[in-house]
C-alpha cells in the first residue's frame, strides 16, 4: 500500500533494519529482528499537536521527596511482592503463560479495590458477557468497578476523562492499538506505542494501571524488550496446570524487592491465597522413604521449606540419564559431579531424578546440602530422619559454604517441628535463635552426611 514500508526492528534493542539479519547489528542480539509495517507518511499536526514543555530545572536541595502512597489490592501475597501494595501513578505489567490465572486475578483485584476506589477495567480479548460469568464464580463485586471492552487506545483514554478512575486495568497490552500506528496490534511498534500512552497517563495524572503481557514460546514477555525497562514493576504468574500452586514472582520493582514471591492456590472460586507455604507444601510428605529431605531456602524475607526428591537406579541406556524439576540442571550436574568425585560414588552408572514438590522452582544455592543427603540416601537406600532438615551450599572442593538469613531458616524449621538442623559450621557460629530441645548439626564437608543416615 501507499505510504507503508516493510522494515524489521529488534525487540531487544528497537533497532530498524530494512533487511532482516539474524543479528542485531546494534546489540548484537540474535533471532530478535521482527518483521513489521510502518507508516511513511508525515504525521499531522491534528493528531499529534506540538508538545508544550512547561517543566522547570528545580535545585537539587529544594526538591521535596514526593509522598507516595500504596493502595493494598486485597490480595495480601500480591501486596507482599509489589512491596505493600500498588503505588499511586505506577504502572505494573503482569506476565504468565495462557491459562495461568491472569485475568482471574486481575478480576479479583479489582473486585477488592472497587470497594473502596474507581476501577476502570478495559478487556480486550473477552466480551462482557464472558467477564459477568466469571465475576459471578469468583463472588466478585464492586459497586465502584467499571467494565470496558475496547481495543483502541484512544477510545480508552476517552473513557478515562468521563470516568476519572484510580486504578486502571489492561487485559491485555498486546490487544491494544492506536491509529497512529498503521501495523496490526500486537507489533512492536504498537505494543509500545500503547504502553507509552498509559504510562505518560500515570506519570501525568497519577492514576494506576495494571498491564497484562502475553509470553513467547522462550517464555519471556511478547513485544520489545524496551517494555519491561518502561514499566515500574514487572512481575511474572507462574505454574503448572496441572498443579494447583501458582507463584507471582517480581523480576523488576521500583518501589519493592525483587526477592519476594507470593503463594496462591487454584479453586473453582478463583486464587486463594497461601499464606503459609511450607505446612502446605509439607503437608502430604511420606514417612520413613528413601530419597526424601527438607531444605529451607529463602525468598526474599520469607523463609520457606521445600520437600526435595531423589530417585537413583540403574541405567538401561550407554549414558545415564538425569531430569530435574525445581531445580537447575546444571546445578544438578554439578552436585553428582562433587558427590562422585569427594565421596568416590559411582553415579555415573545410575539414572538419578531430582523433584520439588509444589511446583517450586529453587534457584539459591542453600538448597545444596538437601539435594546432595536426598541423592545419597536413594542410592544407599536409607531413609533420612523426617524430623531432619538441611540448607548449606556446597563447593568444588566438597565444603559446606555460610548461608545468608541462618536465624529466620532455623526459626521456621523449629517451628514446623524439625528436631535436627543440619548446616554449615560457620553458619552455626552466628546462630543467636534459642535452639533449647533442638539438635543443631554443624558439618564442614559434604562427607560428613554419610554420619546422618
Amino acid at each position: 500500500m501507499k505510504g507503508l514500508k516493510t522494515v524489521y526492528i529488534c525487540s531487544e534493542c528497537g533497532h530498524q533494519a530494512s533487511q532482516w539479519s539474524g543479528q542485531c547489528p546494534s546489540c548484537r542480539s540474535w533471532n530478535s529482528m521482527v518483521e513489521d509495517v510502518i507508516s511513511q507518511s508525515p504525521k499531522t499536526s491534528a493528531k499529534h499537536p506540538a508538545t508544550k514543555y512547561n517543566n522547570e530545572p528545580v535545585r537539587f536541595d529544594d526538591y521535596e521527596i514526593p509522598e507516595y502512597f500504596r493502595t493494598k489490592t486485597g490480595l495480601g501475597e500480591l501486596d507482599r511482592v509489589l512491596g505493600g501494595g500498588i503505588v499511586n501513578g505506577s504502572v505494573v505489567l503482569l506476565s504468565g503463560e495462557p491459562g495461568i490465572g491472569k485475568s482471574t486475578l486481575l478480576l479479583q483485584i479489582s473486585g477488592a479495590l472497587g470497594e473502596g476506589r474507581k476501577v476502570l477495567y478495559v478487556s480486550g480479548e473477552e466480551s462482557k458477557g464472558q467477564i459477568k460469568m466469571r465475576a459471578g464464580r469468583l463472588g466478585v463485586k464492586g459497586s465502584s468497578l467499571y467494565l470496558l471492552v475496547e481495543t483502541n487506545v484512544d477510545a480508552i483514554l476517552a473513557a478515562y476523562k468521563k470516568l476519572r478512575p484510580d486504578v486502571i486495568i489492561i487485559d491485555s497490552i498486546q490487544t491494544i492499538y492506536t491509529d497512529s500506528v498503521t501495523s496490526a496490534p500486537g507489533s512492536i511498534t504498537q505494543v509500545k506505542d500503547a504502553a507509552m500512552r498509559f504510562i505518560s497517563l500515570a506519570k501525568n495524572e497519577g492514576v494506576s494501571v495494571l498491564l497484562v503481557g502475553h509470553v513467547n514460546k522462550e517464555g519471556s514477555i511478547a513485544g520489545p524488550k524496551v517494555l519491561e525497562h518502561m514499566v515500574d514493576a514487572v512481575l511474572y504468574f507462574e505454574g503448572e496446570r496441572q498443579h494447583i500452586y501458582r507463584i507471582i514472582r517480581a523480576i523488576k520493582n521500583r518501589f519493592g524487592s525483587t526477592n519476594e514471591i507470593g503463594v496462591f492456590e487454584m479453586t473453582e472460586k478463583g486464587l486463594k491465597e497461601v499464606p503459609n507455604p511450607s505446612e502446605t507444601m509439607l503437608a502430604s510428605r511420606p514417612k520413613n522413604v528413601s530419597g526424601n529431605c527438607a531444605a529451607c531456602v529463602m525468598q526474599g524475607t520469607r523463609p520457606i521449606i521445600a520437600e526435595i526428591q531423589a530417585l537413583t537406579t540403574q541405567t538401561m541406556y550407554p549414558s545415564p540419564k538425569r531430569a530435574s524439576d525445581g531445580i537447575d540442571y546444571n546445578r544438578m550436574g554439578l552436585l553428582i559431579a562433587v558427590l562422585e568425585k569427594r565421596m568416590g560414588l559411582r553415579l555415573s552408572a545410575l539414572d538419578i531424578y531430582l523433584n520439588v514438590i509444589g511446583g517450586l522452582h529453587l534457584s539459591e544455592t542453600a538448597a545444596d546440602a538437601a539435594v546432595a543427603i536426598a541423592i545419597y540416601s536413594s542410592m544407599k537406600d536409607k531413609p533420612v530422619p523426617d524430623d531432619l532438615i538441611a540448607f548449606g551450599e556446597i563447593g568444588l572442593s566438597g565444603e559446606v559454604r555460610a548461608v545468608s538469613g541462618i536465624d529466620q531458616r532455623v526459626k521456621e524449621a523449629i517451628r514446623l517441628g524439625f528436631t535436627q538442623i543440619v548446616l554449615p559450621y560457620k553458619s552455626a557460629d552466628r546462630l543467636e535463635t534459642n535452639t533449647q530441645g533442638v539438635s543443631i548439626i554443624p558439618i564442614r564437608s559434604i562427607i560428613e552426611i554419610t554420619k546422618l543416615l
